[in-house]
């Protein structure tokens, strides 16, 4: 069940995803190629697993990924951390959750 938080509108995809990476075994990659997408912003509750995978896949596809630090989690300290690190160092911008909606503000359109 979706957290009913999620402010879900009525044109919104939902993708089940088997696998660590939302690219993996899903029509993520066409539905964005389709709509002509360039930017991911990439949250979860697994940095060291679901995030790490989809964000290397994204960049893999040539997306560019962006991680809000404060909106990504794991278990334990030592692995987020590194994982965000590391991901900051080689695939994503890993940037404090008020840039990246000040950066969504200052988009045109929805």
């Amino acid at each position: 069940a979706l957290d009913p938080r999620c402010d879900r509108r009525a044109g919104d995809v939902l993708i089940n995803k088997r696998m660590a990476s939302a690219f993996f075994e899903t029509n993520l990659r066409s539905l964005l190629q389709f709509h002509r997408i360039d930017t991911l912003v990439v949250t979860g509750g697994s940095t060291s697993g679901c995030v790490r995978a989809t964000v290397v896949d994204g960049l893999s596809c040539g997306f560019r990924v962006i991680v809000p630090q404060e909106a990504v989690a794991d278990r334990h300290e030592t692995p987020h951390y590194a994982n965000l690190y590391d991901m900051a160092v080689k695939y994503a911008d890993v940037l404090p959750v008020a840039e990246v909606l000040a950066g969504l503000t200052a988009m045109p359109g929805d």
